[in-house]
């Protein structure tokens, strides 16, 4: 009998470990974004301004976001110049244009023209 409570002590203490290492991880991601990043989708035309990318609404082309590639280059924003696409990412700047930070790209359409 004592050796199956020394079983389950253990059981649970690994399990409380286990979960303390997952809350700090947790926590630890949140502190580096602050707390208040949140993964999310934009769709729009992709265009140029002042030498940026950027993620214009497709009605009246006005600016959505400025566009920051993550884990891609730059540059490979150019082949969806004039494209409508939704863009995958995280909005890293508040204000009347936003930085978004982009994870991924998918074409919606080859030209960028109202829809409805």
């Amino acid at each position: 009998m004592q050796y199956g409570r020394w079983l389950l002590r253990l059981s649970a203490t690994a399990a409380i470990l286990a979960l303390s290492g997952f809350a700090a991880q947790e926590q630890r991601q949140q502190s580096k974004s602050g707390g208040r990043e949140k993964a999310t989708a934009l769709t729009g035309c992709v265009d140029e301004t002042e030498g940026h990318y950027v993620l214009v609404d497709d009605r009246n082309l006005s600016p959505v976001a400025r566009l920051e590639a993550d884990g891609f280059p730059t540059e490979a924003f150019a082949k969806h110049l004039g494209h409508k696409v939704t863009v995958r990412g995280i909005s890293i700047s508040a204000g009347s244009v936003p930085t978004f930070k982009v994870r991924s790209v998918e074409k919606v359409s080859d030209v960028c023209e109202p829809h409805g």
